[in-house]
């Protein structure tokens, strides 16, 4: 049963040019090799490595510089002990009207005390904004070394200047070292996402980016196995590219340099235009969509590959509309309110009614989105 699974799931027909299979592919010439899903097993155990080395960074690194910039862990206030509003608390952090009726006459509390209790309760949650800026500054560590990682490798490759390079003689083309380093980095940086998603900071769209880093991987993986590896790398590159200056913003942010934060603000939207609705629709999708129907012609996974480029264009397209409706408010107005900006936490707005935090918008889709995952891009 396993065995006609694996073969309904990686069927010929659908993943392959015609006439091509994957027999074809396991059979290489000498000093040749193509890419297979195994080799990517590898990620899995990085994975656990990526996340340990996080851990470490947030350690020695992320946290000195908080203290440097006079960044406090801060401690909350702590909720009365009450078993009744506890068990509530536990299934809903915001109960309704009639809920707080309810629990009024089984406490005999007034409402407004519930109301309070439930707030403190909320806030005794909320991350600290010295454990927000240490999660941003791993982040922007990661994007900026596999942007300058990825850019090193593709500037000497000749697909980044002639997309039609991506398909010619496809799928028969060679992996290369500086390919498979950077897929596996991407994809263990992903499943560490997804993993560390349950401790990190939790967001109303949590579910959102669990699917979205899901996707993710999935994108990733198939398109190893599919032998696109020269297109995978322009999408990821481009989509790594201005998830830099997101993180750099919301770091500034957290160390209350608003003018900088505003600046940089400015600079991602900038950067988000020109890679996401500029470079990626017009060089990337077009040599996806057009070239590779001249050169190979169309087969099943193409439609769905082409489908979803797509769709993560149109989701670009959002995006953007509400990243620019931010930017237009840092340059005009000098500074960016609080509703626009803050941070998507678990927390009610009541909390952060004197705090102007810049919001974690994330596209990252990521065939990437990240998110402006906020990590929107992360693809």
């Amino acid at each position: 049963m396993t065995s006609s699974i694996s073969a309904w799931l990686w069927s010929e027909r659908f993943w392959l040019p015609e006439n091509v299979s994957w027999a074809d592919l396991e059979r290489p010439p000498p000093g040749v090799e193509y890419p297979h899903l195994r080799h990517i097993y590898i990620a899995l155990p990085l994975a656990v490595g990526v996340f340990l080395l996080r851990q470490l960074f947030e350690r020695l690194v992320a946290k000195p510089c908080a203290h440097i910039l006079q960044i406090q862990a801060g401690a909350p206030r702590q909720a009365q002990s009450n078993d009744v509003l506890e068990r509530v608390y536990r299934s809903k952090t915001s109960p309704d009207t009639r809920q707080l009726e309810g629990l009024s006459k089984q406490l005999d509390w007034d409402v407004r005390k519930i109301q309070r209790w439930f707030r403190v309760r909320r806030n005794q949650d909320r991350p600290s904004t010295q454990k927000k800026f240490c999660e941003s500054m791993w982040r922007f560590t990661f994007y900026l070394g596999i942007f300058i990682y990825a850019i090193r490798y593709l500037w000497v490759s000749p697909w980044m200047w002639d997309t039609r390079q991506c398909w010619h003689n496809y799928p028969f083309q060679a992996l290369s070292p500086g390919q498979f380093n950077y897929y596996v980095a991407e994809l263990a940086f992903y499943w560490s996402l997804m993993f560390s998603q349950f401790i990190d900071i939790k967001r109303k769209d949590f579910f959102i980016m669990l699917v979205h880093h899901l996707a993710t991987i999935m994108l990733i993986t198939f398109s190893y196995a599919n032998n696109m590896l020269r297109v995978g790398t322009l999408v990821m590159c481009v989509h790594d590219a201005s998830d830099i200056f997101l993180e750099a913003a919301k770091l500034a942010n957290y160390a209350k340099y608003q003018r900088l934060c505003d600046g940089l603000f400015v600079v991602f939207s900038i950067s988000f235009f020109f890679t996401r609705l500029v470079i990626y629709p017009f060089w990337v999708v077009h040599s996806v969509l057009i070239e590779s129907w001249e050169i190979v012609g169309p087969y099943q996974a193409w439609w769905l590959l082409n489908g979803l480029l797509l769709v993560l264009q149109v989701l670009h397209i959002i995006w953007f509309y509400l990243v620019a409706r931010i930017a237009i408010k840092a340059i005009f107005k000098g500074k960016v309110s609080k509703d626009d900006r803050s941070d998507v936490d678990s927390s009610s707005d009541e909390e952060t009614k004197s705090k102007t935090p810049i919001q974690t918008l994330k596209p990252k889709d990521n065939g990437h989105n990240g998110n402006l995952n906020g990590d929107a891009h992360d693809h």
